[in-house]
């Protein structure tokens, strides 16, 4: 008798360890909230939700009061959303609740209207699997900023030289890590704010950035964001890596629309692309045109383009080996999607190969920084001198004759400067205050442009 009770003790046993297996088996399955940001933008602001394994999910909106619903299949969260800072965002307040079968609801009370989209994002260097909710901000800083700009020109003045500078990555994008650690988009977004604030500060110039702070903007975007002010020239600021830490300098990259020029650049131009993709050929107007036609006149948009864009590199590069390595000592061409704008100048300035030790070394202080971003101001501007836009302060002042600055290059002479510019050496040493022919380089001198 006393057997037969153990037996059936150990049955009961057994089967209380098998319900229990199988009441927690909805338990084990599901995906844990395990970390949250908040990315606050000009134009929109991104929630992220680190989860444990990918997720599916569905978003719907809610009016009165405005709601922003997100149900996430299978999930629980182990994070609290209330510790999220919501300054600078149009959320008044983000609530959460387990629901029936284990499903997880989060609702985002919203104090503006915005227009949501979602998706997921698979692990990086940085982060593991991410879910992601955006709020775009139909009428932005940006959008505002511009008309601001639009309003206050009036139809008498010679415009300024437009600039839209490009820190490459950013957010949830870190680009590339150093061997020590440095990311990408900081070292890009630190050069950027540098660039933007000296070409401001050039009479009959005007620098704008497509990122102002740590978040991230889609590649197609960028490209918007210079066609919004309708700038002559984009200048977009990386430190990519390699596989091999060998690698090292600063190389400069225009469009190529026939392949890339090196290995390297393929390689470079291939991992920049994936981030997005770019849709459209952007501004330029071909619906009223046959398909030949406007086969025709995107080639030579894109073309004259590429060729400006060569001409702007190259003076970069010259001031950028002044600096320290290059990589290579002329222009690089691939297929870059960030630079795919048929009518506006685009240039991609690799600081340094952040992969190589040396280089990211230097690329992570603000002396190091401070002296790339004079360097490529200087070409840009070095540039614009000598082949300034029609309609632009600059392009005014050298048909009025005022004379124009130039910066001495290596292997320049009075006589050469001179003979390029048809003036005579007594003119130029009278206009620059000269004893005599001697010149060095990084001197700026005037230039009489009539």
């Amino acid at each position: 008798m006393q057997g037969y009770k153990t037996m059936w003790a150990r049955a009961f046993a057994w089967f209380a360890v098998l319900l229990w297996m199988v009441v927690s088996v909805p338990a084990w399955a599901q995906v844990s909230i395990e970390n949250a940001r908040i990315w606050p933008a000009t134009d929109h602001t991104r929630l992220v939700l680190e989860t444990s394994d990918r997720v599916g999910h569905t978003l719907f909106e809610l009016e009165s009061p405005s709601r922003l619903v997100i149900d996430i299949d299978q999930a629980k969260l182990d994070y609290h959303l209330d510790g999220l800072s919501l300054e600078d965002t149009p959320i008044e307040r983000i609530r959460s609740g387990a629901r029936e079968g284990g499903d997880l609801r989060v609702v985002l009370d919203m104090k503006s209207d915005v227009t949501p989209r979602s998706f997921v994002l698979q692990p990086n260097e940085q982060y593991g699997h991410r879910l992601v909710i955006d709020l775009m901000n139909p009428d932005g800083e940006r959008a505002q900023q511009q008309r601001a700009v639009r309003r206050e020109q009036k139809q008498d003045e010679k415009r300024d030289i437009i600039v839209v500078v490009d820190p490459g990555h950013g957010g949830e994008d870190p680009g590339a890590i150093g061997p020590s650690g440095v990311r990408e988009k900081d070292v890009a977004l630190a050069i950027s704010q540098r660039l933007v604030d000296r070409i401001s500060g050039m009479d009959g110039y005007q620098a704008y950035s497509t990122r102002n702070d740590d978040y991230y903007v889609a590649l197609g975007q960028r490209v918007k964001i210079a066609r919004d002010y309708n700038a002559d020239l984009f200048v977009s600021v990386h430190a990519d890596a390699f596989p091999s830490q060998q690698p090292r300098g600063a190389s400069v990259f225009a469009l190529s629309t026939d392949g890339a020029s090196s290995e390297t650049a393929r390689w470079l131009a291939q991992r920049e692309n994936r981030a997005d993709l770019v849709g459209g050929v952007g501004g330029v107007s071909l619906g009223d045109k046959d398909d030949m036609l406007a086969g025709v006149l995107l080639d030579l948009s894109m073309t004259a383009s590429i060729q400006y864009s060569m001409g702007v590199g190259q003076n970069i590069l010259s001031k950028l080996s002044g600096v320290g390595d290059l990589h290579k000592s002329s222009v690089e061409q691939a297929g870059f999607a960030v630079l795919k704008s048929p009518d506006i100048p685009s240039i991609l300035v690799e600081a340094g190969f952040i992969s190589n030790p040396n280089d990211e070394m230097r690329l992570s202080t603000s002396s190091h920084q401070d002296r790339i971003a004079e360097a490529i101001r200087k070409g840009v501007a070095h540039y614009f001198e000598d082949s300034p836009p029609p309609g632009t302060l600059v392009a005014h002042r050298q048909r009025n004759g005022e004379p124009r600055r130039y910066e001495v290059r290596r292997g320049d002479t009075l006589s050469a400067i001179a003979r390029r510019n048809q003036t005579s050496v007594d003119r130029l040493k009278e206009l620059n205050d000269l004893n005599s022919e001697m010149v060095r380089v990084g001197q700026v001198i005037r230039i009489p442009t009539s």
